[in-house]
């Protein structure tokens, strides 16, 4: 088999997953966005405020998540229960636990 640069072909799909990633983070397909959280004393994430200024307790936003309502959010089953977190593009500055605290 022909040696092949493992880590430049890694490197080419990591921008190519980078370069989507910000199109479509650009795209303004009228969802709302979590622009801030608010966490308990231990840090989990309890509520979300949205660009329309909507605060949204843990289980509205995971409904709202699950219909699709909210830009950039997923919804996965971890630890026997539905789990809200952001879309794993690479950013991290629009992760959940990054944003601002209200």
């Amino acid at each position: 088999m022909k040696d092949k640069d493992f880590e430049k072909i890694y490197e080419q799909y990591k921008a190519q997953s980078n370069m989507e990633s910000m199109n479509n983070h650009n795209i303004d397909d009228g969802k709302e966005q979590i622009v801030a959280v608010r966490k308990n004393d231990d840090g989990d994430l309890i509520a979300f405020k949205t660009n329309t200024g909507r605060e949204l307790d843990y289980l509205t936003a995971l409904e709202e998540a699950k219909a699709g309502n909210l830009a950039n959010i997923d919804v996965f089953h971890k630890y026997g229960r539905d789990i809200i977190r952001s879309e794993p593009d690479g950013i991290k500055d629009n992760n959940l636990d990054q944003l601002p605290e209200f």
